[in-house]
């Protein structure tokens, strides 16, 4: 907590998209953020809005896949804002493509960001909350972690990694009072969604689904807001879901069909 006693939160992958709703969600409902993005001027430019709305967030360029990086940053949030209560794991990239013309670079990076800046942030934010007893962790997932999307495979079987990971570190650090959640978004009106339409027929696509790739579309007939991503965070952290733990928590209108 900060010296006022409110919470104190990392939000990875805040400089937009979900990430950056999370961090808005977040401070307003009182806590502290510490907004974490690679991307230092974008990341900036979304700190300052927030903060010119009155709300407690400061910006910490840094990349989540460098261990270095994360362990500095880590540190630099407890000196300057206080001992963490709550990491949301945001920060996500995608990199579209079949298996079979995927490179490699594109998959080292998907997984690097997507898995590999999970477990380092969670790593080094478990490694303070233990002495204290306390603690909250969501990762923001997807649920493609659980259906099969063509031209998909990396970030699904990234999404999978992250997903597993955060369950398994919940079961082990259950003992110390510390939480560990997923969300799991489906198709969310955000960049990384809209880059993946080449026309107006995409939204449709998405909504509607798409026989030729097996998508099924979504029930409920309408793509998620950001904010919808936000307040599934924001109560899996918060004490109404004190008791709940290792936990994935599917926020796509039906799209995976309950998977």
């Amino acid at each position: 907590m900060d010296e006022h006693g409110k919470k104190v939160v990392i939000v990875t992958g805040a400089a937009g998209g979900i990430g950056a709703e999370v961090a808005r969600v977040l401070a307003e409902g009182g806590s502290t953020v510490a907004a974490v993005d690679l991307h230092a001027e974008r990341l900036r430019e979304t700190a300052e809005k927030l903060a010119a709305d009155g709300l407690a967030v400061t910006a910490f360029p840094a990349d989540v896949s460098a261990p270095s990086e994360v362990d500095a940053l880590v540190g630099q949030v407890e000196s300057t804002l206080g001992a963490v209560d709550h990491l949301v794991n945001a920060a996500g990239v995608l990199r579209l493509g079949p298996v079979d013309g995927y490179c490699y670079e594109d998959w080292a990076t998907t997984f690097a960001v997507n898995a590999t800046g999970v477990f380092l942030m969670s790593r080094a934010v478990v490694a303070r909350m233990v002495p204290r007893g306390a603690g909250a962790i969501v990762t923001v997932a997807s649920n493609a972690a659980n259906t099969p999307r063509s031209e998909m495979a990396a970030y699904a079987a990234s999404k999978a990694a992250a997903t597993m990971f955060t369950k398994s570190l919940g079961l082990e650090v259950a003992r110390h009072g510390i939480r560990c959640n997923v969300v799991a978004p489906g198709s969310t009106d955000t960049p990384m969604l809209t880059s993946m339409w080449t026309d107006e027929s995409g939204r449709k696509g998405t909504v509607e689904g798409r026989p030729d790739a097996y998508r099924v579309g979504i029930p409920l007939g309408r793509i998620a807001s950001a904010a919808n991503i936000a307040d599934a965070v924001d109560f899996l952290l918060s004490d109404r879901a004190s008791h709940i733990t290792m936990h994935d928590l599917t926020v796509d209108g039906g799209a995976g069909l309950g998977a």
